[in-house]
């Protein structure tokens, strides 16, 4: 009876520990979310692309590995320095071999530079990574590194260092959310970069050395977020998970970046439909508005119009539209003559006393000082 005793007693206690870690496990999760109360992501940042404002943010500066979403670098670096995609190349033996995934390519291969591209940022292959990187670098991978770092800075990174091309762990190479974004909403602007990490699936036919492949997007929330078009996984066991999304719906775009988070593709579905729900894009100042009525006095035209050139739009939240304060200021008189696109005023706005916009006011059309007979005729009417 007390060896039964015995028995039961030990797994009461072993159940017991093993409830307690595992509450334990579900609680710190659940802290760990709620110190920022977004994400449980090391490294956070959801902006606006167009006008570059963030909407959320968790240590966006802090230097990361970034695994795989460096290939968005890479992929912008080789578009901008190759006049012709669609030339064929031969893979180097060298490019074969490389860890991690692949698109399997062989050495001698011939497959066309837009076809490697597809490869590398549909399904992640770090050979396609390295054959890109020895063709535009020349054969050379720190020549095309030094390129890769241009691109970066081009785009207004400022706490960025490449030295791969395909992103595995190296202690000098390095990003954080905020460049990372930066970067993303400056290449897709390039729209052939916009259309490789928007596709689903890209199929290479068979060449003389391997089959034909089908490549099919590792970014699942292409398929599952509504207006999701792209950009790039990646994983290494010192990054961690890693995600970087775009996504259009209302004429407004966000990019969403998380660095080292385990539930990446929950999270950052999250973090978009929230921006989306909380945020919106506002007209502050049309383009091209113009202001009738100028009076013009000693002209054959006795009214002038003026407009502005460039208008101004802003992503805010509905209850945060009444901190825009939009100054226009212009003469309600002018004498003539005055000539075409002459700068008359200018309209400002303003968040919070602070100048963020300014566009000049200019004349629309050309108004004619009246001449001497304009003038005895202006006389004998008013006689």
């Amino acid at each position: 009876m007390k060896k039964h005793l015995s028995v039961f007693l030990i797994l009461f206690i072993l159940c017991a520990l093993l409830t307690t870690n595992i509450v334990n496990s579900q609680v710190y999760a659940l802290t760990k979310k709620s110190e920022n109360n977004l994400t449980t992501a090391k490294s956070m940042i959801v902006i606006e692309s167009n006008g570059g404002t963030t909407l959320y943010s968790k240590n966006e500066h802090e230097k990361l590995p970034m695994a795989s979403t460096t290939k968005i670098v890479t992929a912008l670096t080789v578009i901008e320095n190759c006049e012709d995609l669609d030339k064929t190349i031969i893979i180097p033996k060298s490019a074969t071999n490389v860890e991690g995934s692949s698109i399997y390519l062989k050495p001698d291969e011939e497959l066309t530079i837009r076809q490697l591209l597809y490869g590398l940022m549909l399904q992640s292959g770090n050979d396609a990574a390295l054959t890109l990187a020895l063709e535009v670098g020349n054969g050379n991978v720190e020549t095309f590194a030094n390129l890769m770092n241009e691109t970066a800075k081009k785009c207004g990174a400022e706490n960025s260092n490449f030295v791969t091309p395909h992103g595995l762990d190296d202690k000098d190479h390095y990003t954080t959310a905020h460049d990372l974004a930066k970067i993303t909403a400056y290449a897709l602007k390039n729209e052939t970069f916009k259309e490789i990490v928007s596709t689903k699936v890209y199929n290479i036919p068979a060449t003389q050395k391997y089959q034909a492949r089908t490549l099919i997007n590792k970014n699942k929330l292409l398929s599952g977020l509504e207006g999701c078009i792209g950009v790039k996984t990646g994983y290494t066991s010192k990054a961690g998970r890693c995600l970087v999304t775009a996504c259009e719906r209302n004429g407004m775009q966000i990019v969403c970046v998380v660095l080292n988070c385990r539930p990446m593709f929950e999270e950052s579905a999250e973090l978009i439909n929230k921006a989306f729900e909380e945020y919106s894009l506002f007209e502050i100042v049309p383009s091209y508005k113009f202001i009738s009525d100028i009076v013009v006095e000693g002209g054959k035209s006795g009214t002038l119009r003026l407009y502005n050139k460039n208008g101004f739009s802003v992503v805010t939240k509905k209850e945060d539209l009444d901190k825009y304060v939009v100054v226009y200021d212009y003469p309600q008189t002018i004498k003539a003559p005055i000539e075409k696109d002459k700068i008359l005023g200018s309209v400002k706005v303003y968040l919070d006393k602070t100048l963020i916009f300014s566009e000049n006011l200019c004349s629309i059309e050309k108004v004619e000082g009246l001449d001497a007979n304009d003038k005895i005729k202006s006389i004998l009417d008013k006689w």
